[in-house]
This record gives C-alpha cells, structure tokens and sequence, in this order.
C-alpha cells in the first residue's frame, strides 16, 4: 500500500474530478503551507545541530549547480519542441528547475515511513534547487529585454527570490532548528513535529482538488505542454539520482533529491513570475506543474524512483 498521505490525494483528486461542493478556506490552505514549510525547515535544522561540515557546504554547492543547469536544459526543449513563445518557455524553465515543497514532503514522509537513511542537510536541498532557477531565468529575460542586466535590476532579482515566503519560512525554520537543537525545540515539538504527516494529508487533499480544477477542462490545444509535463519527471529524476551518486549520498536523501529534480514549483516560481514576466501565462505553468507533473510524481513516480534505485 501507499503511504497514507498519497490516498488524500487521491480523495482529493476524485472529488475534484465529480465536481463535489468538498473545498478547503483560503486562509486554511494558506496557513497549511506556511506551517508544512516551517516545520520542514525546523526538521532540517535539527538534524544539522551541531553537524556543519565543509563537506556539507561542498554538497549543498553542488547541489545549487544542478538548480542552475535544470531550467537551462528544460528552455530549450520548450522552445523548439513544444514551441512556446520565449516568456512562456522562460516561465515554464523557471517552474521546472524549481522545485515543489509538496513533493518534497511526501518524498521525506515515505523515505522516513520506509527507514531509509536520510542526510541531516536533505531539507536544505529545497532552498538551494529553489531559488537558482527563478534567478536565472529571471536574470535571462531581463537579458533579452533589454540588453546586460543593470546592477540594481540584478539586485531586485535577488531581492525578490531570497524575501519570498518559501525561502523565509524554509531559511528561517533552518536556522532556528540548527540554533535550539532537539532539546530547545522539546516544547514545540509535540504539536510542530508530531502533526505534520496530518497537516501534509490534509494539505494533498486540497492540492487533489486543486489539480481536478486546473485539469477542468483538459485544454487539448496544449497537447505538447501536457505530453512535456509528464515525461519529464522521469528524465530530470535521473539528473537527481546522477548528482546523489557522484556525491554518495545515502538512499532515502536519493530518493528525495531524485523526486525533487522531477518536481516542479507551483507556490514560489507563480508569484516570482507573475511579478518579473507580465506576459507569461501561469495558467499554463500551473497545468503543466500542478496538473500534471505533480500528480505523476506523487502516484506513479515516487514508486518507480524507489524501482530505479532498488529501495
């Protein structure tokens, strides 16, 4: 069997897809994110109390690297092969080199839920693949636009990726978690730590019935996004599982970092594009995202990347 955060999703999904009234408040969502990001920062940082290495930061570098060359092997594929206009393809390039925290969490519950060895810095992949893909193609549409990137547009490009609540939320809960330690966090923990598998099924039944809306209609003209949205988890899964191995990473940060090179961003990359590329359409984003990929990912990728890597 699944684990059980997956079957939420599916109840979602299912629900979504017969039209039921079944819908979860905005600001229930919203606080589910914020709390579902906090609480995976904290849990990194615990593990990192007292662990900093050099080879650490080495690993995070490299790791960093592979955010960088995701969206630029990804743009042109969407340019000569799925023939979008050049906003759309930067767009779509900056979703697919992010990453998705949802798809992080239920790679770390299934990884925890199985015993596999996960590194104490796994969490810190999230911040590091995250932010170099929006950068960059943000720092090549102003390149197009206009010529050289001036200092201060350079600026705000950083400005805006690194104040974004994810990074805030993800950095933060690091740092505090690194800071306090087990013992600090002891008075939080019960409710911070122990719901979070509750807090991640209640968050999945509502991204299930997102994905149905997104899905409803299924937009036919937009057969080669679709078809590009679920075939490439399965390519950039192995751009993952090439970096754990060069790095000997154990197996459950493998599977994690695997699952995350397949994911695409639906909460950070939107609001960063929607704000720099006026004329991308993040509608298209979110169909090929959170419509398509994210669900690939969760019910058929995690599975076969766990095949892949003999787990």
């Amino acid at each position: 069997m699944p684990d059980i955060v997956i079957a939420f999703f599916a109840l979602g999904l299912c629900a979504g897809l017969v039209k039921s009234d079944l819908k979860l408040p905005s600001p229930t969502y919203d606080t589910l994110a914020i709390l579902l990001m906090l609480v995976l920062g904290l849990k990194g940082g615990m593990a990192l109390h007292g662990h900093v290495t050099g080879a650490i930061v080495v690993e995070l570098l490299v790791v960093a690297a592979l955010g960088v060359a995701l969206p630029l092997l990804c743009y042109p594929v969407l340019r000569r092969l799925v023939r979008l206009d050049r906003p759309n393809a930067l767009s779509i390039a900056a979703h697919y080199g992010s990453v998705s925290a949802g798809t992080f969490a239920v790679a770390l519950a299934l990884a925890e839920h199985e015993g596999l060895a996960v590194s104490p810095q796994t969490t810190l992949y999230l911040v590091m693949l995250e932010l170099p893909a929006i950068v960059v193609m943000l720092w090549l549409h102003h390149r197009r636009q206009g010529g050289a990137t001036s200092a201060h547009g350079g600026m705000a490009i950083w400005r805006e990726a690194l104040t974004s609540r994810g990074v805030v939320l993800l950095g933060g809960g690091v740092l505090i978690g690194a800071l306090y330690g087990p013992h600090g966090m002891a008075p939080i923990a019960p409710v911070m730590l122990g719901g979070f598998k509750a807090m991640l099924a209640i968050f999945l039944l509502e991204m299930g019935l997102c994905t149905a809306r997104v899905c409803r209609p299924l937009p036919l003209q937009h057969w080669r996004l679709m078809v590009f949205a679920a075939v490439a988890p399965f390519v950039l899964a192995w751009a993952g599982i090439a970096v754990a191995t060069l790095l000997g990473l154990p197996p459950g940060t493998t599977l994690v970092l695997a699952a995350l090179t397949a994911s695409a961003s639906y909460i950070a990359a939107p609001a960063a594009i929607r704000a720099a590329i006026p004329q991308a359409d993040i509608g298209l984003a979110m169909l090929a995202a959170l419509g398509i990929t994210f669900p690939v990912n969760v019910l058929l990728g995690l599975p076969l990347y766990r095949l892949w890597l003999g787990l």
